[in-house]
This record gives C-alpha cells, structure tokens and sequence, in this order.
C-alpha cells in the first residue's frame, strides 16, 4: 500500500547531487573566503609586531634617558645603553638614536611633530648638561626594516620613541 520514499528531504536541502558526488560548492566557497581570512590574519599579526617595535623602542628611550640623566653618563654612552636595551627585537644597529637639548619647551612652545622637527633641535652633550636641563632621547626605525611580510606600501612609515626628562 504505502511505500517507503528512499529519500524524504527535498532536493535544496540535499548536500549530494542525483549521482551522489559532493557538489564543488564547498571548494569555491572555500577558494573564495580563505585568502580573505588569511589577510587578516597576517594583519593582525603584522600589527602585532609593530606595536611590540613601537614599545620595544619607547621603553629603550625611556630606560636609557633615566640611567643617563641620574649617572652622569656621556651622550655616546646613552646611545649605546639604549641601543643595548632593544635586544633582540630589533637589529640595532638600524635605528635612529638621537640626543637632543629641548629645553627650548621649558617655556612653553609646540611640542616637535614630524622627523624634521626632532632633526632641526640642538644635539646636546649630557656630561655638559646643566643641572635640571631638559633633554630628549629619540629611536626609529623604518617599518619597513623590521615588517615581517614585505610590504613596500607601507615602507615610509616611522616607528619610533622619545622621552623627554632632565639632567640630575
């Protein structure tokens, strides 16, 4: 009387076609939204890098102008302990360290915004330096130095870190 239907599900809702093969629908789909995910993923990770450069060199500036304005030290010995702070995060010997007399902004005045407003500050020498004279020390690097994936559209841009503190 009744017989028994062999597939009961409509034909939309089937995930095999007539000949029970596997449509290619999951490959494209796949093919598709992979390259998508993979790029922000590396995103992400590339970011993530940056932003440890970032403090990696932040912290150097700040441990070093800390040890330089309570020891005494000379400019070329900050360098060289800021330089020694970055361990192996960075190469070294590719960043920019600056030492830099800024107590220009003792009496108010812009803060320096761009590379050429850093450059254009008198250099000072810390064995010399006054007592309570404000100085800076300043490190970048290029992105594109330390990138982790090539990336050329990005190669200009600067990572970098100052700290501005006085001479004991």
């Amino acid at each position: 009387m009744w017989r028994k239907r062999r597939n009961t599900r409509p034909a939309f809702l089937s995930s095999h076609n007539q000949s029970g093969k596997r449509s290619g629908a999951t490959i494209v789909e796949t093919a598709l939204v992979m390259p998508i995910f993979f790029m922000f993923v590396f995103a992400i990770i590339e970011f993530g890098h940056a932003t440890m450069i970032n403090n990696v060199l932040k912290n150097a500036t700040r441990t070093a102008a800390r040890w330089g304005s309570a020891t005494g030290a000379t400019t070329a010995e900050v360098e060289q302990y800021a330089r020694e702070r970055m361990g192996g995060a960075v190469a070294p010997s590719m960043v920019t360290i600056q030492i830099k007399d800024a107590s220009q902004f003792d009496n108010g005045g812009d803060a320096p915004t761009s590379s050429e407003d850093f450059q254009a500050m008198p250099d000072i020498e810390l064995e010399d330096a006054e007592p309570r004279q404000l100085f800076m020390v300043r490190a970048s690097i290029p992105y594109g130095n330390v990138s982790l994936i090539p990336q050329p559209w990005l190669g200009s841009v600067l990572l970098s870190g100052e700290t501005f503190t006085r001479h004991e």
